[in-house]
């Protein structure tokens, strides 16, 4: 899917909610785990029910290969699943030495019909590019995430001088010189999302996965005012707070009022 593609997805929907398929199997409900194959049947109705109110999925595939030959199988059937409409993530946050990412690359890009494939750069530019070189896939990199342990080093002051910028701030100038706003994305988690503004400073075009929203404590408001750009150039990420914010055997009409409640809030700030 290129860009043209998934704005025009965002417009048509007035929404840039993606929906993380972060499928828990001890999280299931109780109607389904004994099911044989129950995990996908769950993701099969999630997809059913907030399709309309969404424009991506993203597909957190440890969920997936913790579960061995079965969660492959699970993964492979779940992205075949989603619809040619809405935008495919694998989020497997790659990245290795060159020879290593082309078969990562192939594995997302040509086994899996995925879209877009989350990676890491710490390995250096040669780690990246395999997947960059795919037309009409997106390479998404590590930002600046929320998690505690971001500070170890994401966050880390560098000197030039009299001046300072943190070790992120030179990721994401240096690794947006690689690819082009239409093929490369970078994270940036929810809960940073007052850092946004200066992060527009330095990728003002390049769309941002933000996760965090929802579950983790993100402020959709806040994520929106900082980071929405002239083609929306956001998608954001509720996993926990749509999948699972009904329990029992509604856990799907459940998914989609927290879908759509995102969707109507989305559609005010577009």
């Amino acid at each position: 899917m290129n860009r043209t593609q998934l704005v025009a997805q965002i417009q048509q929907k007035k929404s840039y909610l993606c929906v993380g398929l972060d499928t828990d199997i001890t999280k299931l409900p109780k109607h389904l785990q004994s099911h044989p194959d129950a995990v996908f049947e769950f993701n099969k109705a999630i997809i059913d029910a907030t399709k309309d109110h969404c424009v991506s999925y993203k597909i957190n595939t440890a969920f997936y290969e913790s579960q061995g030959l079965k969660g492959w199988e699970v993964m492979e059937k779940t992205v075949q699943y989603i619809p040619e409409t809405h935008f495919r993530i694998a989020d497997a946050k790659r990245g290795d030495i060159g020879n290593t990412s082309s078969q990562y690359a192939k594995t997302f890009f040509e086994i899996f019909p995925f879209d877009a494939v989350t990676v890491a750069p710490y390995m250096g530019e040669d780690s990246v590019r395999p997947f960059l070189d795919y037309t009409d896939k997106w390479t998404i990199v590590l930002g600046l995430t929320s998690n505690a342990g971001s500070n170890d080093f994401q966050q880390l002051a560098i000197r030039h001088g009299i001046t300072e910028t943190r070790l992120y701030e030179k990721v994401l100038e240096k690794v947006s010189s690689w690819g082009t706003p239409s093929n490369l994305m970078f994270v940036v988690g929810a809960t940073r999302a007052s850092d946004l503004e200066h992060i527009r400073t330095i990728i003002p075009e390049h769309f941002l996965l933000v996760p965090g929203v929802g579950a983790q404590g993100g402020s959709l408001k806040d994520v929106s005012n900082y980071g929405l750009i002239k083609d929306c150039g956001l998608l954001v990420n509720a996993s926990r707070a749509v999948i699972f914010a009904g329990g029992g055997e509604d856990f799907a009409d459940q998914a989609k009022i927290a879908a759509a409640q995102y969707q109507t809030e989305m559609a005010t700030y577009l």
